[in-house]
């Protein structure tokens, strides 16, 4: 069974910084026709849809951020450990949100299409919440 757990979220002042992270287990995919798979993660406020943030490929590592978050988030991977992080810097209260991370087991990249298309991705965490304050 597929699990990706979050963690490092909390509460910081506004241009403070926090790291999160997803670990997963193993994910399935077609080998004959991918090289990895797409991660990402995603951001939601009540009331609000949920939004791409940044996304990385496990297969050389691109990545791609959205304008919101650009310069100031970074994303990474340590695939030995199976773990996805969220650099956060400069924080601003408009980051507050649950932070999902997710998991398109059927990509052959990992663009900033698949930051606005939420509905590509197979597999879900159960997120952690980031409050900023000003």
């Amino acid at each position: 069974q597929v699990q990706l757990t979050e963690s490092g979220g909390g509460s910081v002042r506004a241009g403070g910084s926090l790291r999160l992270s997803c670990a997963r287990s193993e994910i399935p995919y077609n080998r004959g026709l991918y090289t990895g798979i797409c991660m990402a993660w995603f951001r939601q406020t009540p009331g609000k849809e949920r939004e791409g943030v940044a996304s990385i490929y496990t297969d050389g590592g691109s990545t791609a951020y959205a304008d919101s978050v650009r310069g100031r988030f970074t994303i990474s991977q340590d695939n030995d450990k199976k773990i996805m992080y969220l650099q956060m810097n400069s924080l601003k209260p408009e980051d507050s949100a649950m932070y999902y991370c997710a998991v398109d087991r059927n990509a052959g990249d990992c663009d900033s299409r698949y930051l606005v298309s939420k509905g590509w991705f197979d597999y879900w965490g159960r997120g952690t919440q980031v409050s900023v304050t000003s």
